[in-house]
């Protein structure tokens, strides 16, 4: 097993491993222990009650953060015709059809979301498939990154709206924030994420659905938090 350095050991000692944290009470201590040299991401890791092994269980979903990620999103969209027009109006990075699709094949990646509609979903999952579904990049209308309303779409990413998929450990990881926001917007944005984790619970799933939720910055260690309080 890898050992912690130094600074890792220090940290470590601020959090009590008996206590289970309010949001609140986290917001603010994984600010505290946010110390490198860039503004670390927040993250929530979630231990789900599910079985992954059984599709009717697996979770999926996607959520608007209220104040956003704290960084800028490169949308690529996917479209054709009037659709182009609309999806450049409303703020994508990159725009255009068979010919970006062609760029992707031949390596180009300079983009952290992508979007289509659904006429150009045929040559979108039978050319890109491989490439883009193993990132978690590949378009769906389960993750509402598939459809006619681009333009809504794009500005609902632009704005902060993530995508949430557990693993195949039945494990939720996701970025809520930056540690340069205020504890309060840090609070909104993992009770928002909570939220339409919970309302996701399949129908299938039996029992305790969030089992376990901690909060951490991209070089911090974790802290447990009651995802109730």
């Amino acid at each position: 097993m890898p050992k912690h350095g130094k600074r890792y050991r220090a940290l470590l000692e601020k959090v009590d491993p008996t206590k289970v944290y309010t949001i609140d009470e986290a917001a603010r201590l994984v600010k505290e222990l946010a110390t490198a040299k860039f503004d670390e991401t927040v993250e929530v890791h979630a231990k789900l009650g599910i079985d992954p092994r059984r599709s009717d269980q697996n979770v999926r979903g996607t959520v608007s953060l209220p104040h956003g990620l704290g960084k800028q999103v490169r949308v690529l969209a996917i479209a054709k015709g009037e659709k182009i027009k609309e999806a450049e109006e409303a703020g994508a990075d990159y725009v255009g059809g068979e010919e970006i699709i062609q760029k992707i094949l031949d390596g180009w990646m300079d983009f952290d979301a992508v979007v289509a509609t659904p006429d150009m979903m045929g040559a979108v999952g039978s050319k890109l498939g491989r490439i883009l579904g193993p990132r978690g990049l590949l378009p769906n209308p389960k993750a509402g990154t598939v459809g006619f309303n681009i333009g809504e779409i794009i500005k609902e990413i632009k704005a902060g709206r993530i995508e949430f998929r557990n693993d195949k450990t039945g494990a939720i990881h996701a970025p809520v924030g930056k540690v340069s926001f205020p504890p309060e917007k840090i609070a909104d944005n993992i009770r928002a994420f909570i939220r339409a984790l919970e309302a996701s619970k399949p129908e299938a799933a039996k029992g305790t659905f969030l089992r376990s939720v901690y909060v951490t910055s991209t070089m911090g260690p974790s802290i447990r938090i009651n995802p109730h309080s």
